[in-house]
């Protein structure tokens, strides 16, 4: 149990955090514009505080590499979404101002050194405006390895239970699945089922994310037949770990050839499913780097399966 302070203050952040997602949920408020004009929420920009303040208070020398910054919130023009925000974190915390939470945005400025954590407060933005599903997404790395991932799904209900899941997965522990209060952990293995034809396949829902053509065609090749099940953010990694589905493609699409992957778009999701039993590398079968930049340069694609069709995906994919 070497991260054991670390796992719990991590599950701590994400269960506050996703307190704050919900409630800025029912009253979903216009999205604001990026500079790559993708959209953010004042969700994305609370749950970045929250999460950074908790562990900064806990773990002050680690390093936070977070998606969200405050420097356009900082200009007098936004002043409007800044209160906003502060409204819905002192629901959480309530005697925070907004300036404390503007700096606790910007922990998230950080590094990449040889232990640092990478966040997504709001991974599946797209999903999270529709009131569907998104991630946070918050994982610990420390010597080049993913050590321990955490993924908040509020809105994502499996088979066998309620509505809002927290995906916790520590190295060489074991990937487990509890409510959105903590409770009721519950280990995850992933499907072993040999009937490939069984097996569900999920994927995207934005079709610039991907190569679904292709996406499709691959799960095909492997021996799945029914039609893809399209999820936003990395809650497509919870649904692999806990056996739903045997695999998840992310090709790179035609349209942005020469895109890269985010590590906080995959480092927390990737621990879960390989700590259930299953596998991720990029499409060449490469692991994953995550501790070189904020971008996953030297990998192309994502695949993610319950391993034991691993290796043909990759065949396929470079025949």
């Amino acid at each position: 149990m070497g991260y054991k302070t670390e796992k719990e203050t991590a599950i701590f952040a994400v269960i506050q955090a996703a307190k704050l997602c919900q409630q800025v949920c029912q009253e979903i408020p216009p999205a604001l514009a990026k500079q790559d004009k993708s959209p953010v929420t004042v969700a994305d920009f609370g749950s970045q505080a929250i999460i950074c303040k908790a562990l900064k208070e806990v773990f002050p020398d680690t390093s936070i590499v977070g998606e969200e910054d405050a420097q356009e919130l900082r200009q007098d023009i936004n002043q409007d979404t800044v209160a906003k925000i502060t409204h819905y974190v002192q629901n959480i915390i309530p005697n925070a101002t907004s300036n404390d939470i503007l700096d606790w945005i910007d922990y998230g400025n950080g590094t990449i050194t040889n232990r640092f954590w990478t966040l997504d407060p709001i991974d599946g933005t797209k999903g999270f405006l529709r009131q569907d599903q998104y991630a946070i997404a918050l994982a610990l790395i420390e010597d080049g390895e993913v050590k321990l991932g955490i993924l908040g799904c509020p809105a994502l209900s499996l088979n066998d239970g309620e509505k809002g899941l927290i995906f916790v997965a520590v190295k060489g522990e074991g990937s487990y699945k509890m409510t959105l209060t903590g409770k009721n952990a519950t280990k995850l293995q992933v499907v072993s089922n040999d009937d490939i034809s069984r097996l569900r396949f999920v994927e995207g829902v934005e079709a610039n994310h991907g190569n679904q053509e292709k996406q499709n065609a691959i799960a095909k090749a492997v021996g799945i037949t029914s039609d893809s099940i399209r999820v936003d953010s990395q809650a497509k990694y919870g649904i692999v770990a806990a056996g739903e589905a045997a695999l998840y493609l992310r090709l790179p699409s035609p349209k942005y050839p020469d895109y890269r992957e985010n590590i906080w778009d995959h480092a927390a999701g990737s621990i879960v499913v390989e700590e259930a039993g299953g596998k991720v590398t990029d499409m060449t079968g490469k692991p994953l780097e995550f501790a070189t930049a904020n971008k996953m340069n030297d990998n192309r694609g994502v695949v993610v399966s319950n391993g034991l069709i691993h290796d043909l995906v990759i065949k396929a994919l470079n025949n």
